[in-house]
C-alpha cells in the first residue's frame, strides 16, 4: 500500500514531516535576517545613503513575495519538494552572488534570487502542513511557519559574528554554502517520508470551513489589502532596529540582539497563535493580533532607553508573531484545499510587498526627518488601517452566521 493511501492526518508521521518542514524554514529564511544586519556595514562599504543601502531588503522582499506566488503554483501541481529543491538553488546562487557583488546593483539583484529561495520555505510550507493535519491544522501551520521566526532568533547573531570576524562577503559567501547543503539534506529525507504523496497531498483534504459570502478572488484582494497595512507597520522595527541602535550610539551588536530577541518572541507568538486559532478560527486570531502590535508600536514613540527597547522589542515580537500565519490559516478556513498553496502566495506577496515598501519608506522618512519617529507614526497609522479591515471581516461572518 502507498504511504499517499494510508497516511492519517494528525499522526505521528505528519508530526515528522512538520518537524523537517521547520528545519528547512529555519534554513531557507535566512535572506531576510541577514539583509537586515548587513545594512549598516554594507551602506558604508558601498557609501550610499541609508534609504539606497534599504533597498537590499526591499529586493529581498520583492522576490519572496514574487517567489511565493511562483512557488505555491509549482507546489500545488507538482508537490512540496519540486518549489523547495529550486528554492535551494536559487538561495545558493543568490548568497554566492551576494557575496561577490562589486557594486551596490549587484548586490540588490542577487537578494531578488535569494527572497525567491526563501519564499519556498514559507507560503508553501504552511499550506502544505495545512493537508497533514485536521484537528491541529492551524497549529502545525503556524509552526511551519514559525520556521522563519527560528531563522530570525538565530542567524543574526551568527551573521554580525561572521562579518565581525571574516567581513561581509566572506560570511554571505558561508551562508550559502551551510543553507544550500544543510537544505539539500533535509529535504531528501522529507521526500523520503511523504513518498508516494511527493505531488498531490491536497487530493484528500478537507473542505473549507468559514463561508463569508465572497468570491474566492474579492477574498484575496482583502486579505492582500489588509496583508499590505499590517506588514508596513511590521517592517519599521523588523528592518531599522539594527540601525535604530547605532543611531542612538547602542551600537550594532546590540540591535542585532534586540532583533534576535524580537524573533524569538515571534515564535511564541506564532505557536500561540495557531493554538488559539483551532479554538477561535484565524480571522479573530489576526484581530488580537493587530491590536496588539499596534500597541507596541506606540511604545517605540515614547521610549528609546537601552533597556526599554529590549522590553519593547521582546514585546512586539510577542504581539505580531502570529500576524502573517493567521492570514495562510483564513486561507485555508475559506477557499479550497486544491489552490490553497497559490492562494496563501498571493496574500503573502502582498504582505511581503508591504515589508519592502515599509522597510524602503521607513529609510526615507528618515533621511528626510534625520530621525525614527515619523516613520514610527506612519507604522502605526497604516497599523490602524488593518483593524479596520480586521473589523469588518468580522461583523460579516458574525452576519453570515446570523442569517444562518
Amino acid at each position: 500500500m502507498s504511504q499517499s493511501s494510508s497516511f492519517v492526518p494528525d499522526s505521528r508521521q505528519a508530526w515528522v514531516r512538520l518537524g523537517l518542514a521547520l528545519i528547512i524554514g529555519s534554513l531557507g529564511s535566512v535572506g531576510m535576517w541577514s539583509v537586515v544586519v548587513a545594512l549598516p556595514v554594507v551602506q558604508a562599504d558601498f557609501g550610499v545613503s541609508r534609504g539606497a543601502a534599504s533597498l537590499a531588503y526591499t529586493c529581498t522582499m520583492l522576490g519572496f513575495g514574487a517567489g511565493g506566488v511562483l512557488m505555491g503554483w509549482l507546489t500545488d501541481r507538482l508537490g512540496i519538494v519540486a518549489a523547495i529543491g529550486l528554492g535551494t538553488v536559487a538561495l545558493g546562487f543568490g548568497y554566492l552572488g551576494a557575496g561577490l557583488a562589486g557594486a551596490l546593483w549587484q548586490y540588490n539583484a542577487m537578494h531578488l534570487a535569494i527572497g525567491l529561495g526563501g519564499a519556498a520555505t514559507f507560503g508553501p510550507l504552511m499550506a502544505e502542513s495545512s493537508h497533514w493535519f485536521e484537528r491541529h491544522r492551524g497549529f502545525a501551520m503556524t509552526i511551519a511557519a514559525s520556521g522563519n521566526y527560528v531563522a530570525g532568533t538565530v542567524w543574526p547573531p551568527v551573521v554580525e559574528r561572521g562579518m565581525a570576524y571574516a567581513g561581509w562577503r566572506a560570511t554571505h559567501i558561508g551562508v550559502a554554502v551551510v543553507c544550500t547543503v544543510g537544505m539539500i539534506i533535509v529535504l531528501a529525507v522529507l521526500r523520503a517520508k511523504i513518498g508516494g504523496e511527493t505531488r498531490r497531498t491536497h487530493e484528500n483534504a478537507s473542505p473549507p470551513r468559514l463561508d463569508l459570502r465572497l468570491s474566492t478572488n474579492t477574498l484575496t484582494v482583502i486579505l492582500s489589502i489588509a496583508s499590505i497595512s499590517c506588514c508596513v507597520a511590521m517592517a519599521m522595527p523588523q528592518v531599522h532596529i539594527v540601525a535604530y541602535c547605532g543611531d542612538l550610539g547602542y551600537g550594532v551588536a546590540r540591535g542585532a540582539e534586540m532583533l534576535s530577541l524580537m524573533l524569538a518572541f515571534g515564535i511564541v507568538s506564532r505557536i500561540g497563535s495557531g493554538w488559539l486559532a483551532d479554538r477561535i478560527g484565524g480571522l479573530r486570531t489576526l484581530l488580537i493580533g493587530s491590536v496588539a502590535q499596534g500597541a507596541a508600536l506606540l511604545f517605540y514613540l515614547f521610549f528609546d532607553s537601552l533597556s526599554s527597547l529590549y522590553i519593547i522589542s521582546a514585546m512586539f515580537g510577542l504581539f505580531q508573531g502570529g500576524i502573517v500565519p493567521s492570514y495562510a490559516i483564513i486561507v485555508r478556513e475559506a477557499m479550497p484545499a486544491r489552490e490553497a498553496a497559490t492562494r496563501v502566495g498571493m496574500v503573502i506577496f502582498a504582505s511581503v510587498f508591504g515589508m519592502s515598501f515599509g522597510g524602503w519608506v521607513s529609510g526615507v522618512i528618515f533621511d528626510t526627518t534625520g530621525s525614527y519617529a515619523a516613520a514610527f507614526s506612519n507604522g502605526v497609522a497604516w497599523n490602524a488601517l488593518n483593524v479596520a479591515i480586521c473589523v469588518g471581516l468580522m461583523l460579516r461572518a458574525r452576519s453570515r452566521m446570523a442569517l444562518a
